[in-house]
């Protein structure tokens, strides 16, 4: 997969191929990272790539002029489409990071200051994503967070290939609480079943815990899950076990 990545930062977001599975995915030829500076594309000699926004207002806003000429070589390059992103995305889920990571190139957009020109976004972005509703500096964190979610469904970066879809989200449920030595830690000690090597009962507990951190923690994601008979009746149980322990400690 090649991801190109505009950005007046090209230094910060460089670091996301240095570490890690994208260090890996490098390594074995699977990611190819290209980074372009909008500030390459000026033709002032301060490089300027903002300026103050029409109709008055704090800030600056990137101006359309150089991101384009950026955007459109990138582009050229990979053949790739382009990824804004942006706080007014859609925002970034599981199916997302799956779906993008079957195309075999992406152009990501790294805006900054108060935001980019409308037209450069309805001229020259695909799609907008966005990692959550806040606010950080600029893209570039949210484009390393999504290459980051990118790489992980890339064949052959993954040592086990089941990994991804293990991940909480993978199967629309987080994860199961993971344990490894020692057996006891400060009194606590790995639950039983985890010890005993009956893969179908590993099987089933991993699962109702899934279930059940999901009913605890994100409620809204079962509503979305159509549950089997199986998974009722663990979620069933889940609930049940955790009533009974909250009725021994009280």
């Amino acid at each position: 997969m090649r991801i190109d990545i505009v950005t007046i930062f090209p230094d910060l977001v460089s670091a996301v191929g240095e570490f890690g599975v994208a260090r890996i995915a490098r390594e074995r030829s699977i990611l190819e990272l290209h980074l372009w500076n909008p500030r390459d594309y000026c033709e002032d000699s301060y490089r300027r790539v903002d300026d103050r926004p029409y109709g008055g207002g704090p800030g600056m806003v990137m101006q359309a002029p150089p991101l384009a000429a950026a955007i459109r070589e990138a582009r050229q390059a990979s053949g790739g489409k382009v990824i804004g992103l942006s706080p007014q995305g859609s925002p970034l889920s599981q199916a997302t990071v799956e779906r993008l990571a079957e195309e075999p190139a992406l152009v990501l957009l790294a805006g900054r200051y108060e935001g980019i020109d409308q037209r450069l976004l309805d001229s020259e972005v695909d799609e907008e994503v966005s990692i959550g509703d806040y606010v950080v500096a600029g893209g570039e964190l949210p484009a390393m967070v999504l290459i980051e979610a990118l790489v992980r469904y890339l064949p052959g970066v993954l040592g086990n290939e089941e990994s991804a879809q293990e991940d909480s989200f993978g199967s629309g449920l987080l994860d199961w609480p993971h344990y490894t030595r020692p057996e006891e830690f400060e009194g606590h000690r790995v639950p039983e079943t985890l010890l005993g090597g009956n893969h179908e009962a590993i099987r089933l507990w991993r699962l109702k815990q899934a279930l059940g951190q999901t009913w605890l923690r994100r409620p809204d994601l079962l509503e979305k899950r159509e549950l089997s008979e199986e998974e009722s009746l663990l979620l069933e149980e889940f609930k049940a076990q955790l009533e009974l322990k909250g009725q021994e400690s009280s």
